[in-house]
């Protein structure tokens, strides 16, 4: 990896994490939504170059039972560098140190992400368990 890229732990801006969600194709977000998400994060993991936010992922939940891997993102120009899996790593080192036998860990897998999160544990849940989500517009 590039010496000017530094991994942190601390939430992303949440100007800085919407742009980042758009930049990679996934949905927008309300800027006060943004804001009081991120600080309610279990986990979140940065990847900047020269200070610009390039890439990330957080885990969120109750911290015991459950948790969920989520904005698991990088700019399209600086995908195909191995950024998703540093973060990727990132993410299941955390789980590795909190989430207990029998803690439920569950993402949203965009296809072609899906290749990326196997190769971390992850299996479909289909056909016993299905993706299920209700979104507020």
């Amino acid at each position: 990896m590039n010496e000017q890229i530094q991994i942190g732990y601390e939430p992303p801006e949440a100007e800085e994490y919407v742009n980042l969600r758009l930049k990679a194709g996934l949905s927008g977000k309300d800027i006060e939504a943004s804001r009081r998400g991120l600080k309610n994060s279990l986990f979140a993991v940065t990847i900047r170059l020269d200070g610009e936010l390039i890439g990330m992922g957080r885990v969120i939940g109750d911290g015991g039972c459950m948790f969920h891997v989520v904005d698991i993102a990088v700019s399209p120009e600086h995908q195909g560098q191995g950024l998703g899996k540093k973060i990727m790593s990132e993410v299941t080192a955390y789980l590795d140190r909190h989430a207990t036998k029998g803690a439920y860990v569950s993402l949203m897998a965009d296809v072609p992400a899906d290749r990326l999160y196997r190769q971390f544990g992850f299996e479909y849940g289909a056909p016993a368990s299905v993706g299920m989500y209700k979104k507020y517009d």
